[in-house]
């Protein structure tokens, strides 16, 4: 990953902005089936706007309404919410190295999802530290928008659409995987990154058909950071 820090053409946010907008191809998609599941599930068109407002969490919201939905006591929903959000312990550590005092982070890390996280990996470190606040700014808010947008068009009109579009109900669920892909592929660049992945993606797979697909996920990224670590200063293998 490259640390210098290089110019923008605009402004810091506006830059943000355009390097989000990807993202959306992804997040409208699944922030409308949320709002969809969310209305079928009792919820208001107000309720489920403002979980999105608020808890902003992907698939915690899912699981949220789920739970809730099915009556589960609220100290549960509560517990299974923050577990699937544990993984911003390490996303914070991560990307701390890049931000400076300003106390204007703290609430903008509201924003922190995982794409953005992906993205702000990335970008952060290319960016002057002055620019860094802006463009995260810009890159946030817009994925905020647009879930929050999608949530609103998936609870008012989610049922329609399916009823015109059937083919929607078949399509939405590949939405967040694909999007996920789109992240990860251009981080292939080099024999380091490409065999990690390979080995995470082909773990995953060997445990979900063996029988195991909850441990699935966790089990296969922690393969593929041992293998990461385990190649990283391994430079006559020529990995690099």
């Amino acid at each position: 990953m490259s640390t210098s820090a290089k110019s923008l053409a605009g402004t810091p946010w506006k830059q943000g902005v355009k390097d989000a907008i990807p993202l959306l191809g992804g997040y409208i998609p699944v922030a409308i089936s949320f709002g969809l599941i969310s209305v079928q599930s009792g919820f208001s068109v107000l309720e489920t706007v403002l979980i999105s407002v608020f808890i902003y969490a992907g698939a915690s919201q899912f699981l949220f309404v789920a739970m809730a939905a099915s009556g589960a006591p609220l100290w549960l929903v509560v517990i299974m919410t923050l577990l699937i959000n544990a993984r911003h312990v390490v996303y914070g550590p991560n990307l701390s190295p890049y931000l400076n005092h300003d106390k204007k982070w703290l609430p903008l890390m509201h924003g922190l999802t995982d794409q953005i996280f992906a993205l702000a990996h990335v970008r952060l470190p290319q960016l002057p530290d002055q620019a860094r606040i802006g463009w995260y700014t810009g890159a946030a808010v817009l994925a905020w928008l647009s879930w929050v947008a999608g949530t609103a068009v998936g609870a008012i009109a989610g049922g329609e659409l399916t009823r015109r579009w059937p083919l929607i109900n078949d399509i939405l669920p590949f939405a967040l995987p694909a999007l996920f892909f789109v992240l990860i592929v251009p981080r292939c660049n080099n024999r380091l990154w490409s065999l990690t992945i390979a080995l995470s993606a082909v773990s995953a797979v060997i445990l979900k058909m063996s029988g195991y697909p909850n441990m699935a996920i966790p089990l296969a990224a922690m393969s593929g950071a041992v293998l990461f670590y385990i190649l990283k200063n391994q430079r006559v293998l020529g990995v690099y």
